[in-house]
């Protein structure tokens, strides 16, 4: 099995930052793709960025330009950097790992901004 570990969620006034990290119990560039995924609640789960194993980036069109996600080659984990947060981007956030054609996540972690 794979486990799959976010970190560097919590509270932040809007307009403010956070940097999201993704790590998992195999090497994470193994990963056909790696995507963080966010749930509001109430809503359903969407796609916010990807990064494939080729190295290709895309976003959603509620992020594009204030998120990045890229690989952190040291610390073998894939980050998301979030600026200009909103209060819309209130969620959930989850990381998803594709491997072999199995999905795996992890358990996710909160990122409340507050108006």
């Amino acid at each position: 099995q794979v486990q799959v570990v976010e970190s560097g969620g919590g509270l932040v006034q809007a307009g403010g930052s956070l940097r999201l990290s993704c790590a998992a119990s195999r090497s994470i560039f193994s990963a056909s793709a790696v995507s963080w995924y966010r749930q509001a609640p109430g809503k359903q789960r969407r796609l916010a960025a990807r990064i494939t194993r080729g190295g290709s980036t895309n976003y959603a069109d509620s992020v594009n330009g204030r998120f990045t996600i890229s690989r952190d080659n040291a610390k073998n984990t894939v980050d998301l950097q979030m600026n200009s947060l909103k209060p819309e981007d209130t969620a959930v956030y989850y990381c998803n790992l594709v491997l072999y054609g199995l999905d795996y996540w992890g358990q996710g972690t909160q990122v409340t901004v507050s108006s």
